[in-house]
């Protein structure tokens, strides 16, 4: 019976890894524009031990960061970050287009 809560808790815990590299990506996104006036050329966050990361829709004024997990237990969870910081998840436990679905249930 507990083995699910605690399935949930290390997967949560390996979570962090791609929403933590998406912030860290938009910072870097952000701060490339701020010295070039375009995004392209940015560069993505380098891939992690549970999620691989990808850049995409690389214009003047937008970007997409694309969080994909990396295993066969994340491989279904993929999180996004653009040049508006919206947030979208499409996982297992929810998709959401406003937000990152972190928990089972579907919370952000």
């Amino acid at each position: 019976v507990a083995f699910p809560s605690y399935s949930d808790y290390v997967t949560r815990g390996k979570l962090a890894e791609a929403t933590s590299g998406l912030a860290d990506g938009r910072v870097k996104m952000e701060q490339f524009f701020q010295d070039n006036r375009t995004y392209i050329g940015g560069t993505c966050p380098a891939a992690t031990t549970y999620f691989t990361f990808a850049c995409s829709n690389l214009t003047a004024t937008t970007y997409t960061i694309t969080a994909t997990g990396a295993d066969d237990n994340l491989s279904a969870f993929s999180y996004t970050i653009d040049e508006t910081n919206t947030r979208a998840s499409n996982t297992p436990w929810g998709t959401s287009a406003t937000c990152w679905v972190i928990n089972n249930g579907g919370a952000c």
